[in-house]
């Protein structure tokens, strides 16, 4: 198709698909005004870049195995958790997610010995896709939990049965600025990611959004994370672990190398982490590359200042590392008791600076900057009044064996969890307008 020609019309006034579809259905092929377009060298047609991305440092390489690279700044990286039935494995609360998981082992291990005997039964000796309609159509006979393809071809076809283990559940943030309890085990988790690989106390690591559903954002974390915390989720730990649990830094040594080299300077990997952490932070940096950010991994500019750059990247780590110790912002409270059964709200009121929790509270004085602290499409404190409010579960043996959540038992939590987050977002714009000032790329209307 060497010589083929591609010919694109953009609808500019259609909101959404049905708009388009009555656009085109209105007009003629011939009243189509198309415009020729040539893709760049990286086969895109819409939305090409023009700019010195090539150039920047890889911060890994995803299309090499992890721990292979040694071009780029980072050695490993892992994606987030990819559960495939979240309602079951993450709780607000460790008692119900335990009875949550006993219940799912019962009745997975049923269905595991019901298959060994289905088969003998219809003399079936190999199903070799988890696909297969006979798979399939066996499940439906008694589907209580929610089947994968992971699950189907790696546990069920294989007669691995399970059991619940009290040590598999642990801490994880599910969304930003929200913990929640995760049973972390290999049956109910489709993929787990390489947190064996990099989960301890001591360590950390920067998780940035790849794809082009939300805005580029990213924030550092010491916990497991969801596949979709802030995107999908992609993370860079600063120590990587061996099996008998001994640290390495996970920063290269050619890096290293490569920033000494370029500024003349002593540099650590710590610093490097936190000058990496500041610039993915760089508004200018993220309006540039905002169409290569949506397509690949990150690449790294060497500013001049390198010291300046990784004491701001610091300052936001230990921010956003610690927000559940920093100094509550000093938000009004105002409380009522005209509903007896007060109706849940965690609705935002950006206008007036207000939060509505239900009928009977609310929060005010709420800064116009602390909206401006985004993760995606939704800012830090609207995070959290979504992932707090109550919710019909999809899975339908959840929502009639297992709906226990109630606001009313999370509200004081919540409550003090916003007036941190609000301290955090406000702190966190005030270090973002310093690295915009600070920084050499200009950006012109």
């Amino acid at each position: 198709m060497k010589n083929a020609k591609i010919y694109y019309y953009r609808a500019e006034n259609c909101k959404n698909k049905q708009q388009k579809l009555s656009l085109l259905n209105s007009l003629s092929f011939k009243e189509l005004e198309f415009e020729h377009i040539i893709p760049d060298n990286k086969n895109n047609w819409i939305n090409q870049t023009d700019n010195d991305f090539e150039t920047l440092i890889p911060v890994c390489d995803k299309q090499t195995k992890l721990g292979k690279n040694q071009h780029a700044i980072f050695k490993l990286f892992s994606n987030g958790v990819s559960t495939n039935r979240d309602e079951w494995v993450y709780d607000f609360s460790k008692e119900y997610l335990i009875e949550k998981m006993q219940f799912f082992f019962e009745e997975y291990n049923k269905e595991v010995e019901r298959w060994i005997k289905w088969k003998e039964q219809h003399n079936y000796k190999d199903i070799k896709e988890e696909s297969n309609p006979v798979v399939d159509n066996f499940l439906h006979e008694r589907n209580f939990i929610k089947w994968s393809k992971m699950i189907k071809r790696d546990k069920l076809r294989k007669h691995k049965k399970d059991s619940f283990k009290i040590t598999d559940i642990t801490n994880c943030l599910y969304r930003p600025f929200v913990k929640n309890y995760l049973y972390y085990g290999y049956t109910p988790i489709d993929i787990k990611g390489e947190f064996n690989q990099i989960l301890s106390n001591e360590n950390s690591f920067i998780v940035f959004n790849n794809g082009e559903l939300q805005p580029f954002n990213n924030i550092i974390v010491n916990s497991i994370v969801d596949l979709h915390f802030n995107g999908d989720s992609v993370c860079l730990p600063f120590y990587i672990y061996d099996k008998e649990g001994n640290p390495q830094e996970n920063i290269t040594n050619w890096a290293l190398e490569l920033f000494r080299e370029h500024y003349q300077i002593e540099i650590t990997k710590e610093q490097i982490f936190n000058y990496v952490y500041a610039v993915l932070h760089d508004p200018n940096y993220r309006e540039k590359y905002e169409q290569n950010l949506k397509r690949e991994f990150p690449r790294i500019p060497l500013y001049e200042n390198f010291e300046q750059w990784a004491k701001f990247g610091k300052e936001l780590m230990d921010l956003h590392l610690n927000y559940e110790s920093v100094e509550q912002y000093p938000l009004k409270r105002i409380d009522s008791d005209k509903a007896k059964i007060p109706k849940v709200k965690l609705k935002a009121d950006k206008a007036n600076g207000v939060i509505i929790l239900d009928d009977n509270t609310q929060l005010s004085g709420i800064p116009n900057e602390a909206w401006d602290y985004k993760l995606g499409n939704r800012s830090a404190l609207e995070w959290v009044l979504d992932q707090y409010k109550e919710k019909t579960p999809k899975d339908a043996t959840i929502a009639q064996n297992f709906n226990t959540y109630k606001f009313t038992d999370h509200k004081e939590h919540v409550i003090d969890l916003l007036c941190r987050v609000c301290k955090v977002s406000i702190e966190t714009v005030r270090i973002v307008q310093s690295l915009h000032d600070l920084s050499p790329i200009e950006i012109h209307p």
